[in-house]
């Protein structure tokens, strides 16, 4: 997660300034790298953390120009920040739901053609509203295991998450880590055992899901 392209969310006070592993010039040199090598990588930007708006078009152009660049970038993650006990920012509020979807939609704008996803879990009551300003991801949804990272949010149904977006107008598709379009870059031992699965759009087979 490159989660900011702003070197002035680490300054003093900020909510970066006691994390160095979140410098934006560091992430962006690991996305350049996977670049380069031609690894299909996901990304994104956490927000409502003190960002200012032009921050948040900076951060996805960086993005999109990296993409430009490699052509590997396969997803960009919008996750709004809730406050986690344990931390400095325990006090601080969470993301407000309709800022939360005005950078959805901005980022829709901003990259027209690339996938955009936000966690279902993050936003339980209301995830279904976020198709009509411009995902088309939900991320990982697992009936077995947690949220690892925000563990206090559980995940909605698979079934349930199937039914809203069908709702919605839209075809419920369970994928592969790698989105369909980026499958050309996945070593060939292990495409082949991805395309046993496959259906014919390349994504997982419903056997093997539902």
């Amino acid at each position: 997660m490159l989660e900011s392209a702003s070197e002035r969310l680490g300054e003093k006070g900020m909510p970066h300034e006691y994390a160095p592993s979140k410098n934006p010039k560091a992430r962006l040199a690991v996305l350049e790298d996977a670049g380069e090598i031609g690894i299909p990588t996901t990304t994104g930007l956490l927000i409502g953390i003190g960002e200012t708006p032009y921050e948040i078009i900076d951060s996805i152009y960086a993005i999109k120009q990296l993409h430009k660049k490699f052509g590997h970038i396969q997803e960009i993650i919008l996750q709004n920040f809730h406050p986690k006990e344990d931390t400095v920012m325990r006090s601080y509020p969470p993301a407000d739901e309709q800022y939360f979807k005005k950078v959805v939609a901005l980022a829709r704008i901003i990259v027209p053609d690339m996938n955009i996803q936000i966690p279902p879990n993050l936003s339980f009551e209301s995830y279904p509203s976020f198709l009509s300003v411009g995902i088309n991801d939900w991320g990982g949804i697992s009936p077995l295991t947690p949220d690892y990272v925000n563990p206090e949010f559980r995940w909605p149904s698979i079934e349930t998450v199937e039914k809203n977006s069908e709702k919605a107008g839209f075809e419920f598709q369970a994928r592969f880590p790698v989105y369909p379009e980026f499958m050309s870059l996945v070593n060939s031992n292990l495409l082949s055992k991805m395309m046993e699965i496959s259906n014919e759009d390349r994504f997982v087979k419903k056997e093997y899901w539902k």
